[in-house]
């Protein structure tokens, strides 16, 4: 019995020192993972160069009446030129005058009575010359916006520190296309 008494202490002695060990995570595995290696240190990248900034486009000189084929209110400022497709351009000006009045200039200077195609905010037209729609994309003649139409403060002046800040009016012209000979 004694040896018996021996065997069971000694039985008990190793299951406390089994039980003193480490659990392992996943039973069977004979080494626990190894921590994940560090990433290594990156260099750090100079900084950016700052892109530098497109130069402003070149002012666009006022192009002549001759070049318009249309008269310009005399006091009306060219506010830019844009490609309307087709070989066709059309030219922008701004007027601090009302758009009542410059109807009544372009009427009697045109000698045309032109069509007012919207009330609010009134639009008037002046078709001057044929419109081909195989080789133009609008028609050449005279349009008048009025841009103080409910209560607006008026169109923007677009160049920097431009007099006046605001038009009351803004006036387009579009030159006829040279005719082709054929």
């Amino acid at each position: 019995m004694r040896r018996l008494g021996t065997a069971l202490v000694i039985g008990f002695m190793a299951i406390s020192v089994a039980a003193a060990q480490t659990p392992q995570p996943f039973p069977g595995r004979a080494n626990p993972p190894r921590p994940a290696p560090a990433p290594p240190v990156a260099t750090p990248k100079p900084p950016a160069q700052p892109i530098p900034s497109p130069p402003p486009p070149p002012v666009e000189a006022p192009p002549t009446e001759a070049v318009l084929g249309f008269p310009v209110y005399p006091a009306a400022q060219f506010i830019a030129s844009y490609d309307a497709g087709r070989g066709q351009r059309y030219y922008l000006y701004g007027s601090e005058l009302p758009f009542a009045t410059l109807v009544k200039y372009y009427q009697s200077t045109l000698k045309n009575r032109g069509i007012l195609v919207y009330d609010a905010p009134a639009i008037h037209v002046f078709q001057i010359g044929r419109f081909r729609e195989e080789t133009m994309a609008y028609p050449p003649g005279v349009t008048v916006k009025d841009y103080m139409w409910n209560n607006s403060p008026g169109y923007l002046n677009p160049k920097k520190d431009g007099k006046p800040a605001r038009f009351a009016s803004v006036i387009q012209i579009v030159p006829p296309v040279p005719e082709v000979p054929r």
